[in-house]
């Protein structure tokens, strides 16, 4: 069975353990990595990650954008929202079907 994780820094990640998804709090960089590229080979079908860590891993993250599963989405964090999340959702729509699914609403 497919599971989904967060992860992220832990005042962001903690509370989604209740909810039954697994949690990696990481803080650096290269432990993200680390933790990242197991997830990968891992079991989970969606590996949410905080627009902040995300920003961090870039590169990393778009090595893994062309694969089915997991799907890795960017969530808010408690120091705020970047916009990050909402921007990967709309370019992957827009990819998808081929057009803006905002035009006329920005």
């Amino acid at each position: 069975m497919h599971k989904a994780v967060v992860i992220g820094d832990y005042d962001s990640i903690y509370g989604f353990g209740a909810l039954g998804l697994d949690i990696f709090p990481v803080e650096e960089k290269m432990e993200a990595i680390h933790q990242i590229r197991r997830l990968v080979k891992g079991d989970y079908a969606i590996i949410y990650i905080t627009e902040s860590l995300a920003e961090k891993l870039k590169e990393e993250i778009e090595k893994y954008k062309e694969l089915i599963t997991p799907a890795i989405i960017m969530i808010p964090g408690v120091w705020g929202n970047t916009g990050a999340g909402i921007q990967g959702v709309k370019d992957s729509v827009e990819q998808a079907i081929g057009s803006d699914i905002l035009f006329g609403n920005e």
